[in-house]
């Protein structure tokens, strides 16, 4: 890449997270250190082809490290999956004379990205930013360790009433293909039993392990699943499941859903953010393109854009050993 890079453009795309703030903030004040203009994209990729565009300085970005979801606003754009959609993206950024973009978002995100460099050879480098923490060459992506602490708490609290009325809970947290989140938090909330969509534990053997849980003495259990969990059709035919097979226990089901995507960012978050934003500019600024950066035994690295989308992050095995030792 040997355009010289004058004008930077930033955008958050797809589900929110906590850090995504920061990382915008740390975009913005890493152009404006090496002297180069940074283009807000409200909207995502939609804002992109609207040209809903604003010129970003470092006090822009005042007091906005600290909370949640993203200033910029994101959107999942249909249009912008058309060719037609993209050639107008492509036009309103030539026409603000932007000369690459930052996009913090998911494997959609970075997908689009991809597509748009492949056919515009426009410079683009990937944050990732998403509570799920299933995206390829980083350890972790924004807002996963902040989604972590809020299903914790959520479970200390369900598992106060749990104990109050020996009832059983099913937990269902975010994690439509990946399990990161319910098996770090379930261990973290002594769950009895975590259900993730790595491990496919059948409902008999669900069963058979409350039942030990039960003749051990104990009298309540919290289970925690993953969304994306393949025993049932959801989580309320597990519920139905156990309702049949062990009518002594009061089953209820708690869905956390969104409020796992919301709140102020941790110290984690808020770093790493700001790592990975001055690293996303500086990268671009070396002349290089179409990486994600991320981080990897606490080094920021960059990875290819197209194997973060097409790589699968890997659930950890020694995790899964732990929590059926510590659930016993």
């Amino acid at each position: 890449m040997s355009l010289e890079i004058k004008k930077i453009a930033v955008l958050t795309s797809g589900g929110d997270s906590p850090g995504m703030n920061a990382a915008i903030r740390a975009v913005v004040r890493t152009c404006a250190f090496h002297n180069i203009e940074c283009i807000g994209v409200y909207r995502g990729y939609q804002g992109m082809i609207e040209g809903d565009f604003r010129e970003m300085g470092p006090r822009d970005v005042n007091n906005i490290i600290n909370k949640g979801g993203t200033i910029l606003k994101s959107a999942r754009s249909k249009e912008f999956m058309t060719p037609e959609g993209r050639k107008k993206a492509y036009n309103n950024l030539k026409a603000q004379g932007i000369d690459a973009f930052v996009v913090i978002g998911g494997n959609g995100s970075f997908t689009g990205g991809l597509i748009f460099n492949e056919e515009y050879g426009f410079p683009v480098i990937g944050i990732p930013g998403t509570i799920d923490n299933d995206i390829y060459g980083t350890s972790f992506t924004l807002g996963y360790d902040t989604a972590l602490n809020t299903v914790v708490e959520a479970i200390d609290k369900i598992r106060d009433t749990a104990s109050s009325h020996n009832r059983l809970f099913f937990v269902e947290v975010m994690g439509r293909d990946a399990g990161h989140i319910a098996l770090n938090a379930g261990i973290a909330g002594g769950a009895e039993e975590i259900l993730i969509p790595e491990e496919d534990m059948g409902l008999d053997r669900l069963v058979e392990s409350l039942k030990k849980s039960k003749a051990s003495g104990k009298l309540s259990s919290i289970v925690v699943i993953a969304e994306g969990d393949k025993i049932g059709k959801n989580v309320f035919e597990l519920k139905d499941y156990v309702d049949e097979n062990m009518p002594e226990y009061d089953v209820r089901v708690s869905i956390l859903g969104h409020m796992q995507r919301g709140g102020t960012p941790t110290c984690f978050d808020r770093v790493l953010a700001s790592r990975l934003g001055v690293k996303a500019v500086e990268t671009l600024l070396e002349g290089q393109s179409n990486y994600m950066v991320g981080v990897l035994k606490d080094e920021i690295v960059l990875t290819p854009l197209d194997l973060a989308v097409k790589g699968k992050s890997q659930i950890d095995k020694e995790l899964i050993r732990v929590s059926d030792i510590v659930s016993i």
